[in-house]
Formats: structure tokens, sequence, C-alpha cells
């Protein structure tokens, strides 16, 4: 009897789709049952089927589109500029990271370090009162400002995770930069094509599909975000930082709303599948 090349790939391939179904696929019909159930602390052992009222609860809830809004432009503003700010510091500074290697793992520091971490770093650094920031402000300049305010606060946020994970696309880019042939550079140098039009036609284009593996994982890490916002502010004032992660984990742990929550998770599990095969989508159709 032969086995063929397919078959025995199966055959391979059959333990690490049993581990994975064991390690993921409890997990996930369980969350599935407590979604569709009422469901609080008290009755996990014995959750009562209630149908799609979770879905609807959360459906009408109005901090959860606010969350949702919030995710949705977090996730964008921070997404464009890491990549933005990653793309030129990797094209600004390939040339001299060609000399000085070292560099690279100075630049990709803030990312190695807990976000949860940053956060209550900048916390320290940032507070209205005891923060060095704003005390120094107002002692040299004379400015009075609230890094925590309404008005500022979600772009406080965002400018520290951009902060943060800047370097993530900038080693992104890094990579795809160097990864361009050196005689594509050369013919189009001898042909008399300038630096910024080699990169506009030449370069930029061959780094198109790194830019869209980039942004796409910086927009879904932007959406999820959970842990440096809920260390710096929490839902911050008047709910305007609460993200879906943040939301989740409120309805869960401090309403005990299990179900609830879990229903929340399910409609993120499924706008997170929706965006992922429009944008695999949008993908193909760019090739």
């Amino acid at each position: 009897m032969t086995v063929t090349a397919a078959t025995e790939n199966r055959i391979l391939a059959a333990p690490l789709v049993l581990f994975m179904l064991a390690l993921l696929g409890f997990p996930v019909v369980l969350s599935l049952i407590y979604a569709f159930s009422s469901t609080t602390f008290e009755t996990l052992a014995n959750p009562s089927f209630n149908g799609l009222d979770n879905f609807a609860r959360v459906l009408a809830d109005g901090n959860f589109w606010g969350a949702a809004w919030f995710s949705f432009r977090f996730a964008v503003v921070t997404a464009l500029a890491e990549c933005l700010l990653g793309l030129f510091l990797a094209v600004f500074l390939a040339p001299l990271i060609a000399r000085h290697g070292w560099m690279v793992a100075v630049l990709i520091a803030p990312m190695i370090v807990a976000p949860a971490m940053i956060g209550l770093m900048y916390r320290l650094v940032l507070h209205e009162f005891a923060g060095p920031l704003p005390y120094y402000l107002w002692e040299w300049l004379g400015l009075r400002l609230s890094f925590f305010g309404v008005a500022s606060v979600f772009w406080t946020v965002a400018t520290i995770e951009t902060l943060q994970w800047t370097p993530f696309a900038f080693l992104l880019f890094l990579t795809a930069w160097q990864s361009i042939p050196r005689e594509i550079r050369e013919a189009a140098a001898v042909d008399g094509t300038r630096p910024w039009r080699m990169f506009r036609r030449i370069e930029l284009p061959m780094m198109m599909p790194t830019v869209f593996v980039a942004l796409f994982i910086r927009f879904i890490d932007g959406f999820r975000v959970f842990d440096n916002i809920y260390v710096l502010v929490g839902a911050g004032p008047g709910g305007v930082t609460r993200s879906m992660s943040i939301y989740i984990y409120e309805g869960f742990f401090r309403s005990n709303q299990i179900g609830i929550a879990l229903a929340a998770s399910v409609l993120l599990f499924g706008a997170a599948f929706a965006t992922l095969s429009l944008l695999t989508r949008l993908r193909g159709g760019m090739r």
C-alpha cells in the first residue's frame, strides 16, 4: 500500500492539530455556551440558557459602542503613526545602521519593556501633581497641562503606544529595505534616478507587502489594547479611554456579568475576523 505525500503530511500534522483543538477548542466552546447563557461566578457550573439576550444587552449598551469607537480610532491612529515613523527611521537611518549595527538594539529597546511597566512609568512621569514633566513645564514655561484630562487623554495614550511600538515597525521596514537587491539601486543610480524618486518608484513599491503586514499587525494590537492603558488611566475620565478589552474586563470581573462579557468577546472576535477577511481580500486585489 502506497502512502501519498498528502496523506503523509496529514498524518504528521495530526498531533499538532489535536493539540491545538485540545488547547483552544474547549475554552472556545465553553465561552460560546456562557455567551448564550445568564452566567455569573455563582452560576458557572449551572448556566441558564437565555438565547440572544446577552448580545441584545451588549448592542444596546452605549458603553459598548463607546469602547468600540475608542478602540477603532486608537488602532487607526497608532497604526498609521507607528508605520509612518518606522518607515522614516528605517530609510533615514539605514546607511548609519549599515556601519553601526549595534544601533538596532538601542532603537528597539522600548518594545522589550512590558506594556504594563510602560503605563506605570508614564503614569508617574505625567502625573498632574507629582509628575516631573508637568512640574517643569510649569516651572520653566508657565504651562499648566493636564495630560490625563478629558480633552487630552486620548492623545496621551496614543502617543505612549506609538513611542513603544514604533520600533516594531522600524525593525520590519529596515529588514525589508535591506532585502532590496543592491543591483536594482545601482542600475537606477546609473540611469540618473534621484534618491527621492528611487524611493517613491522603486524601494517603496517593493516594501509594500511589509507595509501592509505592519499596518495590519499594529491595527490588531491597537484594537485589542488593554494593559498599558489600564495601568495608565483605566477607563479614563468619563470612560473616554475604555477600550473593548477594558469593557470586557469590567463586565467580567467587576460587574460579575460573565455571559454579557463573553457575548461582547464573541462580537469582538467576529469583528476582528471580518476585518481580517476584508484586508486579505484587499491585499489579494493589490497583487
